[in-house]
């Protein structure tokens, strides 16, 4: 039996031995001192852009093939290039997948990294580093228990950094990613706390609906019934009732009835209000009978995949900051095709993310929204370049593909390169560190702008660089 690894202390924290030992050695290691320190986001220059008002993360969970979607290697021999052939785009010399000819017409509005990489070989610790920028504290580890979040997502530093802005809805999830039963971990605000976590949007593919929980009125109320029992309750606070919670708890009873009086997000969850031409734009409607029933879970993804990315861009309309889509939610409905890699690819995977992400760029360009937001498209990493027995690629974080769209970038702009067989990265090999400093750069924060941690130790929200080339 294989012994279990050890868990190492994630960085910053604490044992309350240390802790204690800290502050009676006189080092100022207070509860007061904890809470007053203050993260701060420095400007940056961003080579003369306006920098951008949203950014949308459409996660590929399971790990797309790089090879047989962005990165094809036709001249690679048989065992590496697969089943799939190329197909011209609206850039010239820029090729893709043939089962992405939606994408293909809008390449010249789209940057492709072929060089992304780092060194996790595992769902959940592949998916933290992607989308937090940094390797869990526990390493490259996988779980069927939950592992604690440690760093924050971009989305929840973002809000972090900008309190002054108050927006309503900061930061939106759509549907959160369940590794079998536990929540992975990568979504949450981290040792920020839970107080910027996003706002989980739920999917019902049923009823083919969307739905905040924490904006959800309770079972039998409505608005206005909401409203007198917030006026009992603030008569009994005059009265004393809840004073010695302090104020903490009056911040989040506040926000709690704001966001159960907004307007705003219900509507941007209302589909009814798009036309169905839209609707269908994006990829709507149930699959087949006959090809649903060999779809292993996939006429959820039918239904509701595409229309994930419409709510996307119906919160940045709605002036939501941050925007993370989930596709797909849950171990063995999404992109981990250990077999049958180019049939999965091509009947299921494929055709809704070649039509949704699509749509999604084209529409944002039509409402005159793509320059100002910043689209990208991952997973946590590829596949491997040689084909297993069971027509399958393997996890491979060593090189893989990742897609950008607006926010400034240089459409048809291809940024690092692969080796012959699509193995390692052969020229400007770019981290999700280099990919998290992008992001925040563009939205006009310094990349070395700090945050600390419950024991007030700070961290810079990203390590890497920004990849100005691929802006203009």
């Amino acid at each position: 039996m294989m012994s279990r690894p050890a868990v190492a202390t994630p960085p910053g924290t604490l044992s309350r031995r240390a802790a204690l030992g800290y502050a009676t050695a006189g080092l100022g290691l207070t509860l007061p001192g904890l809470l007053n320190a203050r993260s701060h986001a420095r400007p940056i220059e961003t080579d003369g852009l306006p920098p951008i008002r949203s950014c949308v993360i459409v996660f590929y969970y399971g790990g797309p093939s790089h090879l047989d979607t962005y990165d094809l290697k036709p001249n690679a021999p048989a065992e590496v290039r697969g089943e799939f052939q190329p197909i011209a785009t609206t850039v010239p010399g820029l090729f893709v997948s043939e089962h992405l000819p939606r994408m293909a017409r809008c390449m010249h509005k789209t940057a492709l990294i072929r060089s992304m990489h780092h060194g996790n070989r595992l769902h959940d610790s592949a998916s933290t580093e992607s989308l937090t920028g940094r390797q869990s504290p526990v390493g490259d580890r996988e779980e069927f228990a939950p592992i604690k979040q440690f760093f924050p997502c971009h989305g929840s530093t973002l809000t972090h950094l900008r309190p002054e802005l108050k927006f309503e809805i900061p930061h939106a999830a759509l549907p959160f990613v369940f590794h079998n039963v536990v929540d992975t971990p990568c979504q949450g605000g981290g040792f920020l706390g839970s107080k910027y976590d996003p706002l989980q949007i739920n999917v019902d593919p049923e009823n083919r609906s969307y739905s905040a929980g924490a904006l959800s009125l309770p079972e039998g109320r409505n608005s206005n019934s909401v409203t007198d029992r917030r006026r009992l309750l603030e008569t009994l606070q005059q009265g004393g009732f809840a004073s010695s919670l302090g104020g903490s708890w009056q911040h989040y009873s506040d926000r709690a009835y704001q966001l159960l009086s907004s307007q705003t997000i219900r509507r941007a969850l209302d589909l009814s209000q798009e036309p169905v031409t839209i609707r269908d734009r994006y990829g709507y409607g149930p699959l087949p009978a006959s090809t649903a029933a060999q779809d292993d879970g996939v006429g959820y993804g039918r239904q509701m995949r595409g229309q994930n990315l419409l709510v996307a861009r119906r919160l940045v309309e709605a002036g939501v900051p941050f925007v993370n889509v989930y596709d797909f939610r849950q171990q063995g409905q999404n992109w981990d095709a250990h077999a049958k890699n180019f049939h999965q690819h091509k009947s299921h995977l494929l055709p809704l993310a070649d039509q949704s992400l699509s749509a999604l760029i084209d529409d944002l360009d039509d409402r005159g929204l793509l320059e100002s937001t910043l689209v990208v498209g991952m997973g946590e990493f590829g596949r491997t370049p040689k084909i297993n027995k069971d027509a399958g690629r393997d996890h491979w974080p060593d090189c893989y593909s990742v897609v950008l769209a607006g926010g400034g970038v240089r459409g048809g702009m291809i940024y690092g390169s692969s080796d012959r067989t699509g193995a390692y990265p052969a020229s400007d090999p770019v981290t999700p560190a280099d990919l998290a400093a992008t992001i925040f750069w563009r939205f006009g924060i310094d990349p070395t702008s700090e945050i600390h941690d419950l024991t007030g130790r700070p961290w810079r929200i990203a390590e890497g660089q920004p990849i100005r080339g691929l802006f203009v």
